[in-house]
């Protein structure tokens, strides 16, 4: 059975590195472990290793740096996320790491971090792709510069000695804190002003400060606000139960405050980051040399686009998937056709699509009934899913037919692909395409 390892898990010996990687394996990430940099660095060649945690405890800091720099270098121009397992420190250079977490790094937190850093590199690696092939044809498209604003904590919570210790700790790191006393407050601030990350006191009321991160997950504007949990004790709660609440970290005040407000400023630079990449491939789709009716990419610039993605694919050692989707012939849609009320529902159904894609995926419009999307590091199986969330979400959506008439709704048939070695951009596509119409592929 060939191996399919997504982490690779760099530690001189088992005392961190061992229960993260068995809890890592259960929760789906499936880890390796080299013990030194050769080991390492032959993991990165013979396997599709999408992000690398160092020991830099365990090895020291300066090796931990020299490490990563060489990691990323052995992958480009793939871009390979890494975390050092270690205390803030300068010594950990933030060109090496994306990310430096402090011990112990539980499974479910840190599987929350590497698939919010994955998604990043994608991106990333995705908007480069998009200055080119927007280049080709006179639009220049720029990176926004993330603000140089100090960042906006919400320190949620009662104002105990120890909450109050972090939030001036963090006062003293040049952050910007403002304070909320209950989970209605937080929200107000929350849905009106914008914040870098967010502290959450469990003092007394644990399951409150649970159910406010709870409550920014559901919320799709909030989804990606990192929130640290800062406990009276660590034995108080569930450390799995917290990560799948919405948790994005946990810290105690047995850990000095200047130590945890390193953490927090951590996660908001994260967070900027991420912010940056997704406005930048926004502005991507408001070029001017998109589909006008509906927001997304023409067909042409689709076509010129998707080889790009194909090369890059390979270069990158990543898999690149098609989801094709054309409306159904099915009968209750002949009056809605005849009667122009589907041409007129086609830009609502186009710009519903756009906004139900991932930031890294191209969506365009090939006809007039027909969309396809291209998945960057998505499996087959993964795009089909991706296809048929998107198609059930435009199913729920009654679209107008007319006065007299009943609404209407629409269905698609989908069709997927992923491409293949050595194939080209047209024959995947024609693939997706005929497995829509139930042709039979070629």
């Amino acid at each position: 059975m060939a191996l399919h390892a997504r982490v690779l898990i760099v530690a001189k010996d088992d005392a961190l590195a061992g229960p993260l990687s068995e809890g890592l394996d259960r929760l789906g990430w499936r880890t390796i472990t080299a013990r030194g940099p050769y080991a390492a660095l032959a993991a990165l060649g013979d396997l599709e290793i999408e992000v690398a945690i160092i020991d830099a405890i365990a090895m020291g800091a300066e090796e931990a740096v020299t490490l990563a720099r060489r990691l990323k270098a052995s992958c480009a121009p793939r871009r390979l996320p890494i975390i050092a397992i270690g205390v803030p420190d300068p010594a950990l250079e933030a060109s090496a790491f994306d990310l430096v977490l402090a011990p112990p790094l539980h499974p479910a937190q840190a599987a929350l971090r590497l698939e919010s850093l994955t998604r990043m590199a994608i991106a990333e690696e995705e908007f480069e792709l998009r200055l080119e092939t927007f280049a080709e044809r006179g639009r220049k498209l720029d990176l926004p510069e993330e603000p140089a604003r100090p960042f906006r904590i919400l320190a949620i919570g009662e104002p105990a000695p120890q909450f109050l210790a972090l939030s001036n700790a963090l006062t003293s790191s040049g952050a910007e804190v403002v304070g909320a006393f209950t989970a209605y407050t937080a929200f107000d601030y929350l849905h009106e002003q914008h914040f870098d990350a967010v502290v959450l006191w469990a003092g007394e009321n644990q399951s409150e400060a649970l159910s406010i991160a709870a409550g920014m997950r559901r919320n799709t504007r909030l989804y990606h606000v990192p929130a640290l949990l800062y406990l009276q004790s660590p034995a108080e709660i569930g450390l799995a139960e917290a990560f799948h609440r919405g948790v994005s970290d946990l810290a105690t005040p047995e850990v000095a405050p200047s130590e945890t407000a390193k953490r927090v400023i951590e996660l908001a630079r994260t967070f900027r980051r991420q912010n940056a990449i997704r406005e930048a491939l926004d502005k991507a789709r408001r070029s001017g040399l998109m589909d006008a009716p509906t927001g997304l990419f023409t067909r042409d610039l689709f076509a010129a686009h998707l080889a790009r993605l194909v090369q890059s694919s390979r270069l990158r050692n990543r898999p690149l998937s098609l989801c094709v989707l054309r409306v159904t012939e099915r009968a209750e849609l002949t009056m809605a056709r005849s009667g122009g009320w589907l041409d007129r529902a086609i830009p609502q159904i186009g710009s519903m699509i756009g906004r139900l894609i991932r930031a890294e995926d191209t969506a365009a419009r090939l006809g007039s009934e027909v969309f396809a999307l291209a998945l960057p590091s998505t499996s087959q199986s993964a795009a089909r899913a991706a296809g048929e969330r998107i198609a059930a979400v435009i199913a729920c959506t009654a679209f107008d037919a007319g006065e007299d008439r009943p609404p209407f709704v629409v269905e698609f048939e989908i069709g997927v692909a992923e491409v293949e070695a050595g194939e080209n951009a047209a024959k995947a596509l024609e693939r997706a395409a005929a497995r829509a119409l139930h042709l039979k592929a070629g």
